[in-house]
């Protein structure tokens, strides 16, 4: 059985007397910073001379420059994983660097010559400032990579709890299982749930349904949102009574007929990619390009027809919509 932490199994006391440097001053970064300085934490704010810079000063942090972070004690890196590779921080034999996704480290992409551990929050980074003001806390991921100072744990822990990240538990896993776990949803769950939704679209559309019906369904009303709200605070099994008897037979009685898709075989498939490094080492080469192919990607995705056509739809349906 995976090990539940809480609160209880943590101790802010593990970071007295050391110096906690928060590198990047993003959307995670910043609530980081101001959730471990609430927490009276000792906290630096290393980040380059830019906006961000100048938002950090303007919450009351002394910001130095990244290098500076090498002289910290727990040395927090907080930007996009393919950035963690080329920064300038050497830190030090007995410091512990922390990363907020397993990535780097469970790839070879990080490897400090001292501590080394994640503390993962299962929230987007302004959320962790909010649950963390709110008191309510987030769900975690936390794990060690390397010890060699027989403190990696109990600081990475204190660092869990001074963000607020062991208010509603934490899932100890390893940096390469949170990695999996964390791109196996990106790249074998995400596209097969696109695709399923393109289908029903596309089915709906040849039954004479007009788009701005479907698409309410799909998630403009907010039913399916709120849905997944009761999962999670009731289970999948129990919310099932909140739906209409002919809902229920319907979805109970017609699940069986997709048996014969095969999808698990192309997951498989997607997450060896994850689990073997072939994923990473295409990233790596992909930002050594400049980004090319996700460029290109992105115009198909992010084309201004379908920008234009969406936030027009948000104008007349839903919690946007502009009465006349």
């Amino acid at each position: 059985m995976t090990e539940i932490l809480q609160e209880s199994d943590a101790d802010v006391a593990a970071l007295d007397g050391q110096r906690v440097a928060v590198v990047g001053y993003g959307n995670q970064g910043r609530s980081w910073a101001l959730n471990l300085r609430d927490s009276d934490v000792d906290v630096a704010v290393c980040v380059r001379n830019d906006e961000t810079r100048r938002t950090a000063q303007a919450d009351g942090f002394t910001a130095a420059e990244v290098e500076a972070a090498a002289e910290a004690d727990v040395v927090c890196l907080l930007v996009p994983d393919d950035v963690i590779p080329g920064l300038p921080i050497t830190p030090r034999a007995d410091s512990l660097v922390i990363v907020a996704s397993g990535y780097t480290l469970a790839f070879g992409r990080l490897q400090p010559p001292g501590d080394s551990g994640m503390v993962a929050p299962r929230m987007l980074g302004p959320e962790v400032r909010r649950c963390y003001e709110e008191g309510v806390g987030f769900i975690t991921a936390v794990g060690v990579q390397q010890d060699a100072t027989g403190t990696a744990r109990a600081r990475t822990l204190g660092v869990a709890k001074a963000i607020g990240g062991l208010r509603q538990g934490a899932i100890e896993l390893t940096p390469m299982q949170e990695a999996v776990l964390d791109l196996g949803v990106e790249q074998a769950l995400s596209p097969v749930l696109r695709r399923v939704n393109e289908s029903f679209i596309t089915v709906m559309l040849e039954q004479g349904i007009p788009i701005e019906a479907i698409l309410t369904e799909l998630f403009l009303s907010g039913e399916v949102e709120r849905t997944y709200r009761l999962v999670r605070l009731e289970g999948g099994a129990a919310q099932t009574l909140h739906h209409s008897p002919t809902s229920q037979y319907g979805q109970l009685s017609r699940v069986g007929r997709y048996d014969h898709l095969d999808v698990a075989a192309t997951m498989r498939e997607l997450v060896d990619d994850i689990t073997s490094g072939r994923f990473a080492d295409e990233w790596d080469a992909e930002r050594d390009a400049g980004y090319a192919k996700l460029e290109e990607l992105r115009g198909k995705a992010l084309a201004p027809e379908i920008l234009a056509f969406e936030e027009d739809l948000r104008t007349k349906l839903g919690e946007r919509a502009v009465q006349r």
